[in-house]
């Protein structure tokens, strides 16, 4: 790692869940890290990472952010199953535009881009497909269209001056998560399992998510072939999704969903939900839409043999030590509030 001691990097949404966990793989190794985000992150500063704060709709912040350094993680995206398509056109789509820009502006010479495995998702069950998987006609959520013409263009903008990978993690989860982890516990009073319950997906912990997208860059240093390649990553270990969920409820000290009901009745009902949302423009999101009654009730899971063979990828931490850490922190943290 000598030859990385003196490099930069910034990672786009250096706040986020995986923007951090990349962050702080990158300080163990010497390297020095900015942040790009829309606000100040305490715990970033305490980590020694130089934060740089803007909006990547803003070219000239993107365009300034990226001077000087040797890699960029795009990391950063607005996430989610609603809302309106420019909400998330603006950054996924318009802010990549601006990241690759700033690249070929400053001779950035690597940019790794965090994609989803949802790009593929075409409702129906997916299980071991790899990067030869077709975009699917039409989406049912904005959120994996936006990123879908965001890896696009990043796969397209690969050239000598500019060398690109792909990230596809599906499902990020672990100590640190904002996003996945909260939404289970928070609904776990209100949780009904869809369909029969034996529908498989993989995932990913975070630590393993964010060793991947060093891996990409390491070898996309020494082996520039691999530039505008796509990678699945994940575990390698699927589970039933309603294990996955209990086995997060465990963690957080909750019983483990026991009510169920069957798919089309579910979907019947968050079709009607949605209904009501747009017809009556209520802020928020549904407690269950299409999207979700789907990806509750199909398989989806990836083969990683590519980013295997390519990368170097293997899981470091296990599936059950990731539960085991994440009961540690969930407890850690149930007693921190508990004192305050």
């Amino acid at each position: 790692m000598k030859d990385q001691i003196h490099e930069k990097a910034l990672v786009t949404g250096g706040g986020g869940f995986l923007g951090k966990a990349i962050a702080g793989a990158l300080l163990k190794r010497g390297t020095g890290v900015f942040s790009f985000s829309r606000k100040d992150h305490p715990d970033l500063a305490a980590m020694g990472v130089t934060q740089i704060r803007g909006d990547l709709c803003d070219y000239p912040a993107v365009e300034n952010a990226a001077k000087g350094v040797d890699v960029i993680y795009h990391t950063a995206a607005k996430a989610g199953v609603w809302g309106k398509f420019n909400d998330y056109w603006q950054p996924n789509v318009l802010g990549t535009r601006h990241v690759i820009a700033a690249c070929r502006k400053h001779g950035v010479r690597r940019l790794i881009y965090t994609s989803s495995a949802s790009v593929v998702y075409n409702g129906r069950n997916m299980t071991g497909g790899d990067e030869s998987l077709p975009y699917p006609a039409a989406y049912m959520t904005h959120y994996p269209r936006t990123k879908a013409m965001a890896e696009q263009m990043v796969i397209q903008a690969a050239d000598p001056g500019l060398l690109t990978i792909v990230i596809r993690p599906h499902l990020i989860w672990g100590p640190g998560d904002n996003h996945l982890i909260p939404r289970i516990i928070q609904r776990a009073n209100r949780l009904v399992r869809i369909g029969d319950g034996k529908n498989v997906a993989d995932t990913i912990y975070i630590d393993n998510a964010a060793e991947a997208h060093l891996l990409a860059a390491d070898n996309l240093r020494k082996n520039p072939a691999l530039s505008g390649r796509t990678y699945f990553i994940s575990q390698g270990d699927p589970m039933p999704v309603w294990e996955m969920i209990n086995r997060i409820l465990q963690a957080a000290g909750l019983p483990p969903v026991r009510r169920s009901i069957p798919v089309g009745p579910a979907w019947v009902i968050a079709a009607l939900m949605e209904l009501i949302y747009k017809s009556f423009n209520i802020d928020g999101e549904p407690q269950l839409t299409r999207f979700l009654v789907r990806e509750l009730s199909t398989s989806h899971w990836y083969d990683i043999s590519a980013a295997k063979r390519d990368l170097g990828f293997f899981p470091g931490v296990t599936t059950q030590e990731g539960f085991d850490r994440l009961e540690q922190w969930l407890g850690a943290r149930n007693r921190l509030k508990a004192s305050e």
